[in-house]
């Protein structure tokens, strides 16, 4: 499932650099995750960077946006093939 910012973000920016797809920008008055380029990192790490680098602990699960990891994956490959 593709993550999303709550109202709790701070702006900070932390988020943006280590997000792999570029799905990371910024919104008004907090930051936005593209649900078409997230894959919560799969693909490319572990564990969804923009999770572990914010200090506001904001970045939840999308419920609108619910995908299996071979899902994600397929997203990944699609944007880096």
């Amino acid at each position: 499932m593709a993550l999303m910012i709550n109202d709790d973000c701070t702006a900070c920016d932390a988020c943006v650099e280590p997000c792999p797809n570029d799905a990371i920008s910024v919104g008004s008055p907090v930051y936005l995750i593209d649900a078409s380029k997230c894959t919560e990192c799969v693909g490319a790490n572990d564990e969804p960077q923009c999770v572990v680098v914010c200090p506001a602990d904001c970045i939840i699960p999308d419920p609108k946006h619910a995908e299996t990891r071979e899902q994600l994956q397929a997203k990944y490959d699609r944007l880096h093939g």
